[in-house]
């Protein structure tokens, strides 16, 4: 009994396309042709083409495949670096779940970086929005010290400097950052690595600056900017200010 392309590829479960392939790359053999030109296969092409089918479905490349029916020193490599891509591939795919089930428990935390999903409930929107552009500059020591500085608890000031509006009068916008000066001081000799975003970055000095200037002025308004200003030259006159805050707050 002789099968046709087609059937073979049936029961192989797999496509004549496929079959021509493998024909035209060594992998599988020609067979004989019956008198009217058509090819025939037999049962050693099916389990050879089973074969074949076997080490693709394991995510071995056609190319690898002599190889690795060879059991040779070099087919234990490819098949073990096979197993370490696989074992990166089900970590980020656990990773991915997590982050779909966080999100899922709470949309706040849709666009937080990872570690953060936890805060997403209490941050205001200008500090998450602010968070996810930093998140693309910072070191991961960066990060982590970010986010225990924003895990201590947000008092009456910092809702008083969100709430800012853009006409707020010189008067309050001086006492805000007067209050304001001693907690950053507080924050930069606590997380010194935030103290300057430049040294902070896994990036560029031009870019960390490029980044953290429009955050802010795509996030805060000119109210809030003067109040960082005069936050800034306050900490300047006390010799506390990082080199960063010359350029993200001028």
């Amino acid at each position: 009994m002789a099968w046709s392309t087609r059937r073979l590829a049936e029961l192989a479960g797999t496509t004549a396309k496929a079959v021509r392939h493998y024909h035209e790359i060594g992998l599988l053999d020609e067979p004989e042709r019956a008198s009217n030109g058509y090819k025939r296969y037999g049962v050693n092409h099916l389990v050879r083409l089973l074969r074949i089918r076997r080490l693709t479905d394991l995510g071995v490349a056609l190319a690898d495949v002599p190889a690795v029916e060879g059991g040779d020193e070099r087919a234990r490599q490819i098949l073990q670096d096979l197993d370490a891509e696989l074992a990166a591939d089900i970590e980020r795919r656990q990773r991915m779940r997590r982050d779909l089930a966080a999100i899922m428990d709470n949309r706040a935390a849709l666009d937080m970086p990872p570690d953060f999903k936890t805060l997403a409930d209490d941050l205001p929107e200008t500090q998450r929005s602010l968070l996810v552009a930093y998140s693309s500059i910072l070191t991961p020591e960066a990060i982590a010290a970010l986010k225990e500085q924003l895990s201590g608890p947000r008092g009456d000031l910092e809702a008083e400097f969100a709430a800012l509006e853009e006409d707020a009068p010189e008067d309050v916008r001086q006492r805000l950052a007067e209050q304001i000066a001693p907690e950053a001081r507080e924050q930069h000799r606590a997380h010194p690595a935030l103290a300057d975003l430049g040294r902070a970055s896994h990036r560029e000095r031009a870019v960390a600056n490029s980044v953290t200037v429009h955050a802010l002025t795509e996030f805060y308004n000119r109210a809030h900017l003067d109040v960082l200003r005069r936050v800034h030259s306050i900490l300047v006159e006390n010799g506390t200010a990082g080199s960063e805050g010359d350029d993200a707050q001028q």
